[in-house]
């Protein structure tokens, strides 16, 4: 199954992929991840779009589409799509390779969530450079103030996590991504879930139905 995962920055997008990823044995595959492997190995492409990220602004289609339709063509049982497509563009780039390999979209969850919500959860994440472990100051301290639990290494607030920055993502966001909910709701493949929510469970219940309504 290829499922495609749309929202704002700061949603929950990644989070709520990587809880499919477990249940349904499917791969969450993010484009954000990609960007920042190369961008920490210093690879070519990394050294195109480190500019853009840190600036909050999107990396353009071309580069884009190449990288990511290269990793999906690995995936052998479907993919979770996280971060990508962002344009219009780019679902065109999506829906023409998955063509190629007699393949397509099967279903496309919408987490929603407000915006004064996404530039405080976004503004308080700090990650380690080291193992790539999330915390945040409010809601997921770490057990001593800046320090990962998990290898002891200090914590960082990514230059794309300013509240200046978010505010920039924020509206290219609105300005480039929303239009794809209408691309998608054209083909009748949107489903919305909630982003910040007291009860995980019911949510992963109603993605369970969405998931088996679209196999």
């Amino acid at each position: 199954m290829n499922i495609v995962m749309l929202g704002a920055p700061g949603a929950g997008k990644g989070t709520i992929s990587a809880q499919m990823e477990e249940r349904y044995n499917i791969p969450h595959i993010s484009s954000g991840d990609i960007f920042r492997e190369n961008i920490k190995n210093g690879t070519a492409l990394g050294v195109k779009v480190k500019k853009y990220i840190e600036n909050g602004e999107l990396v353009p289609d071309d580069l884009t589409i190449d990288l990511v339709i290269d990793t999906l063509n690995k995936c052998q049982s479907g993919f979770i799509l996280d971060g990508f497509p962002r344009t219009s563009k780019q679902a065109d780039g999506l829906d023409s390779a998955l063509q190629k390999n007699n393949s397509k979209i099967d279903l496309v969850i919408l987490v929603e969530a407000e915006e004064n919500d996404l530039v405080d959860r976004l503004s308080g994440r700090r990650v380690c450079e080291k193992c790539g472990a999330t915390y945040h100051t409010k809601n997921l301290p770490p057990k001593k103030d800046g320090v990962c639990d998990k290898c002891g290494n200090m914590l960082i607030q990514r230059k794309d996590d300013t509240k200046e920055v978010i505010l920039d993502r924020l509206k290219t966001y609105n300005d480039q991504t929303k239009p794809l909910i209408d691309y998608y709701n054209k083909k009748n493949l949107i489903k919305k879930v909630p982003g910040f929510t007291d009860s995980q469970d019911e949510r992963l219940k109603m993605i369970d139905a969405f998931v088996k309504g679209a196999v």
